[in-house]
């Protein structure tokens, strides 16, 4: 009989039932308020929920996603750039690069 008590199905079972006891008993014991439209909205402090905001485009989500791909690939060459170095040319030529390819990126949209 010890065995069949601490067999996992049988625990997840007495577990469920528990845990399910235990959301009907506080779901029992909670304070009920009256009902509003606005209450599965996220938390605004009791002001007004913000207007939906603007859908990102296709043209700009890559514009964004292109930024962070040249900001991490920065990021990985100049960490792996070995110490022994002796001028850090190669290094600010790169920063350079990617300070006017971050610039473009950056820079007002035409229409």
């Amino acid at each position: 009989m010890d065995n069949f008590w601490s067999s996992p199905p049988v625990a997840l079972l007495v577990f469920l039932a528990l845990a399910y006891g235990l959301y009907r008993l506080g779901g029992a014991l909670a304070a009920q308020g009256e009902h509003s439209n606005n209450k599965h909205l996220p938390y605004t402090g009791g002001e007004d929920p913000l207007p939906v905001p603007s859908v990102l485009t296709y043209h700009a989500f890559f514009r964004l996603a292109l930024l962070f791909g040249i900001l991490h690939v920065a990021a990985l060459v100049l960490s792996t750039l070995p110490r022994y170095i002796t001028s850090h040319r190669l290094a600010l030529v790169y920063l350079v690069g990617v300070g006017i390819s971050v610039f473009v990126l950056t820079g007002e949209e035409e229409e």
